[in-house]
């Protein structure tokens, strides 16, 4: 942004002509890096100098926008993140007459469904952010590559873990349903991060409590198997102290029937598919144990539906979290276990 009197600085500080709206002309967008043809490059730049001008970027929050480019006959998905070099951004703090400079990213993709992945790239622009470096050595070396990478790390892990353990990915998701440590032992660094990606994708974080998740956690370490362990050192990975049910495997189907289209978005969605049956689940279940605490009957529906659903095993263990502070509920749970075991 031009320096204007009495205006915020770059940064979001306050100024007296902060809450105006800036006219396109306040922002000077200087092109640091592109691989796309000189005309779609200044179309791009137009439609960011738009939104800049809206005060519709929010920095290190990615958004995605359809943008008509002449590069191509429909519209492409457009990621776009504006934010601040870490160093530049603790100067700008301390001295207030700093004008810190900020940057704008944008990755184009087939389609708008790049939204899937938006908090996956707004990590990933933040690992930019903390290496970024202008000095032109670490430009060629570094976010030139960084860059130019983006669709392979920051989209296609899924699909890779998906192709890489074919019928074990029901250990895989299990281990993520329950909170069960992982342990990848003889792997490259892609795929121990592959993985990880995977599991943090495919928890249930953000989506339970808290609480229960670091009771979970707490729980499943302290079990007789703790973690579960993938040795990479043979030709496919084996799986130690590994457990599964009957949910997790015909997820795991849909999953390895998915891999023929090879569409990294379809996994994304089969995923999301997966969390979000298993959240009704944990409801239904919850609401049984409800009305089981005044009525037999319901009990014994609880009982059925732990049997039928396919994952009792682990449903059992967050809802008994849950209602630890409970006694009513706490009972049923325990009727329940019982239940279970015989």
């Amino acid at each position: 942004r031009s320096p204007q009197p009495g205006a915020g600085g770059g940064d979001g500080s306050p100024g007296s002509a902060a809450a105006e709206s800036p006219s396109t002309e306040d922002f000077s967008l200087s092109l640091l890096d592109t691989n796309l043809p000189a005309e779609a490059e200044t179309e791009l730049r137009s439609f960011i100098a738009k939104r800049l001008a809206k005060g519709a970027l929010f920095e290190g929050m990615g958004n995605v926008a359809s943008v008509g480019l002449s590069i191509a006959e429909y519209k492409v998905g457009c990621y776009y993140c504006r934010f601040q070099q870490e160093n530049l951004l603790e100067m700008a703090t301390l001295e207030s007459g700093i004008n810190a400079q900020e940057y704008v990213v944008c990755f184009l993709g087939g389609s708008e469904k790049e939204d899937t992945f938006r908090l996956e790239l707004d990590k990933y622009i933040q690992s930019l952010k903390i290496n970024l470096d202008l000095e032109q050595k670490t430009l060629e070396t570094f976010v030139n590559p960084f860059l130019r990478s983006w669709f392979e790390n920051a989209i296609c892990p899924i699909q890779r873990v998906v192709q890489l353990f074919q019928e074990k990915l029901a250990f895989l998701l299990h281990a993520a349903l329950s909170y069960t440590p992982v342990e990848v032992k003889n792997a490259d660094e892609r795929t121990e991060k592959d993985i990880s990606r995977f599991l943090a994708a495919a928890s249930l974080q953000g989506l339970v409590q808290e609480g229960t998740m670091t009771s979970l956690c707490i729980a499943m370490t302290e079990e007789q198997h703790k973690s579960m362990i993938i040795d990479f050192s043979g030709p496919q990975p084996q799986l130690h102290n590994a457990g599964s049910n009957r949910f997790c495997e015909d997820w795991m189907h849909a999953f390895v029937n998915g891999a023929e289209g090879g569409n990294p978005f379809i996994f994304r969605q089969i995923l999301e598919n997966f969390k979000l049956k298993a959240i009704q689940d944990i409801n239904n279940l919850k609401r049984f144990i409800r009305q089981a605490e005044m009525n037999h009957y319901a009990l014994f529906k609880c009982y059925m539906f732990l049997k039928n659903c396919g994952s009792g095993d682990i449903l059992l263990k967050i809802v008994k979290v849950e209602h630890a502070e409970m006694p009513e509920a706490r009972n049923v749970v325990t009727v329940l276990e019982e239940f279970m075991r015989e």
